[in-house]
């Protein structure tokens, strides 16, 4: 197996998420882009991934989420 892009990447990465609880990843070193809030979860680019996969199980914006869900309920 090849090392990947990233691999000896010695970046220490947050994750983030926005008002639509959308997921990515930010180095540490940089101030949080505008609309994106630290979710308290750190380390490496791997482990970051790692983390979003297992908390963002639906890939569609919470706007979208919540009309579906008022729509079904009329």
């Amino acid at each position: 197996m090849t090392a990947g892009p990233h691999s000896g990447d010695p970046t220490v990465y947050r994750v983030v998420v926005n008002h639509e609880e959308q997921y990515s990843i930010w180095p540490t070193d940089q101030p949080l882009p505008n609309g994106w809030d630290d979710t308290g979860r750190a380390g490496s680019r791997e482990d970051c991934l790692a983390y979003i996969e297992t908390v963002w199980t639906d890939m569609r914006p919470l706007s979208l989420r919540r009309r579906i869900e008022q729509e079904a309920a009329q």
